[in-house]
């Protein structure tokens, strides 16, 4: 059947059950001219067919068009946005800021002389707020998709050549969008573990951790990197025991080992327990509670943990699956990714990955990079993203954020280095607010002063990195920092201390 007659016999089925006000009729009307004018572009050939439109794809979609070539983008999920804006980075840091609300009017309001007799959560409010976020924001995507031309397919997108992507969509039509330049951009999958299952109510992804319905009494988190510290702290400050079960001997593996012990230090403080070199042999969900065996990861006795929720957060996978990957011969590697040149072409012509499906930090920023630089070799110019200068934030509280090489990876490489440090325990405006936990840390080459990575550990740290993320793409000195005039009072200070620490002396410790 021609596409013109799917989409006209689609309208009569719809129209069938629409009722008869002129507001449900104009509401139609709109939407079936944009599906009809969607499918109708989707025919001819593209300059850009952007598969997924998580920040690397929407973002690669909208440089494309803004480069003057004739894009389209494909996202099976129905919202623009991906897992960062709907599921991930965005509902999270809602949460995150929530529940930090309630736990300083709970533990530091009455300190700064602001009492009141007493604090309810309202657990349906603070998710609706989250929503509304969520909502606001992919509406926002799609009106950027308006304003820059960008054609979008709400559909599941997989190859059947180089050229051309066939589309089931979300409203039951299939078609093909073809493509001189086809980009792979579908983002990454939670990392499920042997023999347990999510089912997103008693054992849940981070999707799940973040609509719970009530404030779980008990919560284990399998997994101490980023996304699971986050969730655990959410639910810990809202009340829950918190207990995070790591194999590794270490949280965060890829975090500098000196502001890794002092952020343990902090989590635990704020009562989050962990079980480190732990792993999880076992689930039984048959009960009331859910009980985890775990033994030592080296061998030994078991022991079971129960809990009323258990979040697994052991990491996440490329998402290629049912793409056609192998119909058109794009290589990958043993866990999934898809191998790309430095100029993110696959060994297909036409072909490209970006994002959480190729080798790099699994992270939003980068994806977006990644999508821009990727559009602008494929138009010709000169598009660059070096994954030694992404920043990586840990958005608890404090937060921890660092750009650059650890202490360790310093070492390795044999460098000479000298190592500056500041706490925000000197720092003027973080005594002021009473919020001084908290460590600036800067490595520079001890021959050259060029720093070669900073750390930060404090309340706002992943808006401070930014001051070091320009300066290490830039090859600046400690002393280039150092010298420069900082606002007074502000926990930007900290940096300059700390640089000013590295080549010579701080003035305020």
């Amino acid at each position: 059947m021609a596409l013109a007659s799917l989409v006209r016999r689609k309208a009569y089925l719809l129209s069938r059950n629409l009722s008869n006000s002129p507001a449900d009729a104009l509401k139609y009307s709109f939407s079936l001219s944009n599906f009809s004018r969607g499918f109708a572009s989707g025919s001819e050939e593209n300059d850009v067919v952007v598969i997924g439109g998580g920040p690397g794809g929407y973002v690669a979609a909208i440089k494309a068009a803004q480069l003057g070539l004739k894009t389209t983008c494909i996202e099976k999920r129905g919202t623009l946005g991906g897992t960062c804006l709907n599921v991930g980075c965005i509902p999270s840091k809602a949460l995150l800021h929530s529940s930090h609300m309630y736990h300083e009017a709970t533990h530091s309001f009455a300190g700064h002389g602001v009492k009141f007799s007493s604090v309810e959560i309202d657990l349906p409010a603070m998710m609706a707020q989250k929503d509304k976020a969520v909502s606001n924001l992919t509406r926002g995507i799609e009106g950027l998709f308006k304003k820059n031309k960008v054609n979008y397919v709400k559909g599941y997108g997989k190859f059947i050549s180089p050229s051309e992507v066939s589309v089931d969509t979300i409203e039951g039509v299939s078609t093909v969008v073809k493509g001189k330049n086809i980009i792979i951009a579908t983002g990454s999958d939670v990392k499920s573990l042997p023999g347990i299952t999510i089912d997103e109510k008693r054992i849940v992804s981070s999707t799940g951790a973040l609509a719970l319905q009530e404030v779980p009494k008990k919560l284990i988190v399998i997994g101490a990197g980023y996304i699971g510290l986050e969730m655990g702290s959410v639910w810990g400050r809202l009340g829950s025991e918190v207990t995070v079960v790591e194999f590794a001997p270490d949280i965060v593996p890829s975090m500098d080992a000196e502001i890794r012990k002092q952020f343990q230090r902090s989590l635990e403080k704020q009562k989050m327990k962990f079980m480190l070199k732990t792993k999880v042999v076992g689930v039984d969900t048959s009960g009331n509670d859910v009980k985890l065996t775990v033994e030592p990861a080296a061998g030994g006795d078991q022991t079971t943990l129960e809990a009323d929720v258990v979040l697994v957060s052991a990491g996440r996978s490329p998402f290629t699956a049912g793409l056609g990957l192998d119909k058109i011969g794009v290589e990958t590697d043993k866990i999934g990714r898809i191998l790309v040149n430095d100029r993110f072409a696959t060994n297909v012509a036409g072909v490209y990955a970006i994002g959480d499906v190729i080798p790099g930090p699994m992270l939003a920023h980068k994806a977006e990079e990644d999508g821009v630089a990727c559009v602008e070799f494929i138009a010709g110019k000169h598009g660059h993203v070096d994954y030694d200068k992404v920043p990586g934030v840990v958005y608890t509280h404090p937060e921890v954020a660092s750009v650059g090489k650890t202490e360790e990876q310093v070492k390795a490489l044999g460098v000479d280095y000298r190592v500056g440090k500041f706490p925000f325990l000197a720092n003027s405006r973080a005594k002021a607010i009473d919020d001084a936990e908290g460590i600036v840390k800067i490595l520079a080459d001890k021959e050259t002063d060029k720093i070669l990575g900073v750390h930060i550990m404090a309340p706002n740290a992943g808006e401070l990195i930014h001051e070091a993320v320009l300066a290490i793409n830039y090859d600046a000195s400690s002393e280039d920092i150092a010298r420069v005039c900082h606002a007074h009072p502000t926990m930007s200070e900290a940096l300059k201390e700390a640089a000013m620490a590295t080549y010579d002396k701080p003035i305020h410790i």
